[in-house]
């Protein structure tokens, strides 16, 4: 063997197979557009069961992601509401449309947020929720002992005896402590 010839063997790959100088090791290349974009129609498109109001319906996972997005930002949560409204302004944008041909808003309560979660514990309950003047939350007979068992030596003004007492749904459910003095 020669100085120019050398075996070939681990680490040192015959001289007729080596990658020739600024020749690529991957002639071909990457192909191209492969999985660049992250398949959101595929995922957004697929459909999904939804919940409202006690019946279920079918809806686009994108239609249920805008459904729960705006039903939080209707529930206060400004973040959410921002991202809904700006969802919708796209949406209109990509169809070409310049004004909203809506004529009547319709409101109604959303279950998220604080409501849901005091109607659901059954903490307290709703009194009058469609007549926004005298719509008030009413505790139950359980969460008040419960709230006065924890007070433990400490006694309520007569005051806040009679408010407690004013926002409790049942009043005569109440095991009352024999230091409370007010009723209604």
């Amino acid at each position: 063997m020669s100085g120019a010839e050398v075996a070939a063997g681990y680490g040192n790959p015959p001289a007729a197979t080596r990658f020739r100088k600024g020749q690529s090791g991957n002639p071909r290349g990457r192909p191209a557009n492969r999985r660049r974009e992250i398949p959101y129609d595929a995922v957004l498109g697929q459909m999904v069961v939804i919940r409202e109001e006690g019946r279920e319906r079918r809806v686009t996972a994108a239609e249920a992601f805008l459904l729960q997005l705006t039903q939080k930002g209707l529930a206060g949560d400004s973040a959410a509401a921002r991202a809904s409204l700006e969802a919708i302004e796209a949406a209109r944008s990509q169809r070409g449309e310049d004004r909203v041909g809506i004529t009547k808003i319709i409101w109604s309560s959303t279950s998220s947020g604080a409501d849901a979660i005091l109607s659901r514990l059954n903490l307290a309950r709703r009194r009058h929720a469609t007549d926004e003047k005298r719509m008030r939350w009413e505790l139950s007979p359980w969460i008040v002992e419960a709230a006065l068992a924890r007070l433990g030596d400490r006694r309520l003004t007569k005051e806040e005896q009679r408010e407690v007492y004013r926002c409790t749904s049942t009043p005569a459910k109440v095991s009352w402590p024999e230091w409370w003095s007010e009723r209604g």
